[in-house]
């Protein structure tokens, strides 16, 4: 027998998980669920089907993959409905670093830059 996947979750080192969280709650409109009194504290957003994971970072920088790599994002949500979302988080005053374009690889998307300087993509491949 084959196993299979059924999701993933992104899991954000963070040097301040509660100020990340409240980020996410207030500008992109995440559910916030903290386990901070646990062997391995840790704080879980939810929105829609999606979750992110905070972890403490212990004092380490956080270091998104475009300047460690020179290009990329940190995570990458499949959505719909960009535009409505787009103008949700510009209205929430989140920084767009792209706006909502279709790429040369044929997916629709837009980006923003977290708290954290993280780039997360909100997009979907075009048919």
């Amino acid at each position: 027998m084959k196993g299979v996947l059924l999701n993933s979750h992104c899991v954000f080192p963070s040097a301040d998980i509660e100020r990340t969280a409240e980020y996410y709650r207030s500008q992109l409109g995440f559910q916030v669920v903290p386990y901070l009194e646990v062997k391995e504290p840790h704080i879980c957003l939810y929105r829609d089907q999606t979750e992110i994971i905070l972890t403490r970072s212990n004092g380490q920088a956080v270091i998104p993959n475009r300047v460690l790599y020179g290009y990329g994002e940190d995570a990458y949500f499949i959505t719909q409905d960009q535009e409505e979302l787009q103008a949700e988080f510009e209205k929430a005053g989140v920084k767009i670093v792209r706006r909502l374009a279709l790429t040369d690889y044929n997916n629709r998307e837009f980006v923003i830059e977290d708290i954290d300087g993280r780039w997360i993509a909100f997009g979907i491949k075009e048919s």
